[in-house]
């Protein structure tokens, strides 16, 4: 990964150009989702903070209502006779007289708590149940309603049932009530409210078609609502302390208020798009704006990429093309603005000019390359002339016509070579003949002194190479290695090396002389044009120039001292001179066109 990011142009236009696109837009579209999500929240907590203030206040009535019906039952169990009179073991009459009083007294107190639905009083000794209830009961739901209360005062005073601390959730005929009970021990007394009931003020709370309200016990489990949520699946266990979303998409808001009087809580549930169908017209307008950008954001990319990346790119790789040497690599024409348009043809023009002035410089260098070829070849030949009039002068002297005749041939052949030697490659063998003829001069000046040996291959004798190069280190050596006191070896041989990236012709002269000094081995290798005590010290400096001019980085010489003593040049030539600078020049050609 962190490679692939390397790899990337951090400078180039074109990624800086989108990555500003990028910066400005992106922020743009998470500073509009916020604002969304923002007045989203805002609404939540509005519609949420009115639910649950009405929610609460509701509450605080029933529990008001509960605290005020528990009081009335207090002062009954405390205060009336005929409640008392039932649970103490008297004669029937009085029994049945207490229990008709005590019935028309709770059917007037319903009168007076308007929100309680039924009271009732049982008397433990005689295990017998008066009630008196808000609606007609039919037989068999006044029976179901004494069976619960029976079974909730038999639990009481096993004290085994929470219903004597407080509001508790009892269903009784498949429907859920609300029961409270006081107990003395002989006389127990109640009251109910159906959870249908409580729910009749919360009615006024709008929530929508597929809202509701209901009463929850206090793990959670509804025990009456006004539509049906089994299906929604919305979760009551979580508590009402604030509100919360719920629901299989979390599309509900759900705000609640816990009783203080019992077990049960009351609940107000909101479809969310009920809420949002109110949301302010800025954030829907937000919303709007961010589909928009987002959709935007890829035409604005592909706009950008058309109308400013693209042509960038051409010329980019038109650009880096030429800087590979391909002058041929112009820029295409092609429907892009005017500034573009302007720029592609300038830029085409200046390569055409370019092409053309490379044309002329590679001309020019051509030229060049000839001059000091002739002016390299025209600094050898003075280093002979004296020398070849002073032998035949000496030998003119002791009449030795012979040796004249043979002496003026070598030089007729010499000089007629020097004459024609203008041209950049001469085969090995005239090269060696020229070499031999020099050789059999210094031999006259130098007899029993000089000792020439040529060991070259005949398959390797056609080989092409630049004029008079061995005629250089021969004279070289005859200059610097002649001694009167011993004979000198001068050896010439040429081998093929296969294993080079092509074939190489390897010539080599060696002497038996004294060698190259440590400086003159250090300028050589330097490429440094020295001079000695005697002059200008050119030979080897000329013959790595006319190498490096003919043969570019193909061709080499190098220069070491044998063991234990003597000169070493060795050559290397391409066998096919022309391969190299033939494709060079196609290259150029091509480039030019």
């Amino acid at each position: 990964m962190k490679g692939r990011l390397r790899d990337i142009p951090w400078q180039s236009i074109r990624v800086r150009l989108v990555l500003g696109l990028l910066c400005i837009t992106l922020p743009m579209i998470a500073l509009l989702i916020y604002n969304n999500r923002y007045s989203v929240n805002v609404i939540h907590n509005q519609v949420a903070n009115s639910n649950q203030n009405l929610v609460s206040v509701y509450m605080k009535q029933i529990d008001d209502q509960l605290s005020e019906a528990e009081r009335h039952m207090m002062g009954l169990m405390l205060s009336e006779y005929n409640l008392l009179a039932m649970g103490e073991a008297g004669s029937s009459d009085d029994y049945v007289m207490a229990k008709s009083g005590v019935s028309r007294r709770l059917t007037s107190d319903l009168i007076v708590y308007p929100y309680i639905d039924g009271f009732f009083v049982y008397s433990i000794p005689r295990r017998d149940m008066v009630e008196a209830s808000r609606s007609s009961l039919s037989y068999d739901a006044l029976r179901q309603l004494r069976e619960a209360m029976e079974e909730a005062v038999l639990l009481l005073e096993k004290k085994s049932s929470p219903i004597g601390a407080e509001w508790t959730a009892v269903t009784i005929n498949g429907e859920a009530h609300i029961v409270r009970l006081f107990s003395d021990g002989s006389i127990t007394i109640g009251a109910w409210v159906k959870a249908k009931t409580m729910l009749e003020p919360l009615r006024n709370i709008h929530t929508g078609d597929s809202g509701a309200t209901l009463i929850v016990d206090g793990a959670g489990k509804p025990l009456h609502s006004t539509r049906d949520l089994k299906e929604e699946g919305i979760d009551f266990a979580r508590g009402f302390r604030q509100y919360y979303l719920s629901g299989k998409d979390d599309d509900y808001l759900v705000v609640g208020e816990s009783s203080a009087k019992g077990d049960f809580s009351l609940a107000a549930v909101v479809p969310d798009k009920l809420i949002l169908e109110n949301l302010p017209y800025l954030a829907k307008a937000a919303a709007l704006l961010i589909a928009i950008a987002v959709a935007m954001l890829p035409i604005s990319l592909w706009f950008l990429r058309k109308v400013l990346l693209l042509p960038l790119q051409k010329m980019t790789v038109a650009m880096r093309r030429i800087g590979e040497g391909n002058f041929n690599a112009g820029i295409e024409e092609s429907s892009v603005q005017d500034e573009f348009q302007l720029v592609n043809r300038t830029f085409n023009q200046m390569i055409g000019q370019i092409a053309e002035l490379k044309i002329h410089v590679y001309e020019e260098q051509l030229n060049k390359q000839r001059a000091e070829l002739k002016h390299l070849q025209l600094q050898i030949n003075p280093h002979f002339f004296m020398n070849s009039l002073n032998i035949l002068y000496n030998l003119a002297q002791v009449k030795q016509y012979g040796l004249i005749q043979e002496m003026t041939l070598c030089l007729v052949q010499y000089f007629r070579y020097m004459l024609q030697s203008n041209r950049p490659l001469v085969l090995l063998r005239d090269e060696l003949q020229h070499a031999r003829n020099f050789l059999r001069i210094q031999e006259l000046r130098f007899p029993e002194r000089l000792i020439c040996r040529i060991d070259v291959p005949a398959y390797l004798q056609d080989t092409p190479i630049p004029p008079l190069m061995l005629h250089t280190f021969v004279e070289n050596t005859i200059k610097h290695a002649v001694r009167m006191d011993e004979p000198i070896e001068i050896v010439i041989e040429a081998a093929l090396d296969e294993l080079a990236d092509e074939p190489m012709v390897i010539l080599t002269i060696r002497d038996t002389g004294q060698g190259f000094s440590d400086e003159a081995l250090e300028n050589v290798r330097a490429g440094v044009q020295a001079e000695d005590d005697k002059g200008e010290h050119i030979g080897l400096w000329n013959v790595r120039e006319r190498l490096r001019l003919q043969y570019g980085d193909r061709g080499w010489m190098d220069c070491y001292n044998d063991d234990p003593h003597g000169a070493v040049v060795e050559i290397g030539i391409p066998m096919n001179p022309e391969a190299g600078r033939e494709g060079a020049q196609d290259n150029e050609a091509v480039a030019d066109r």
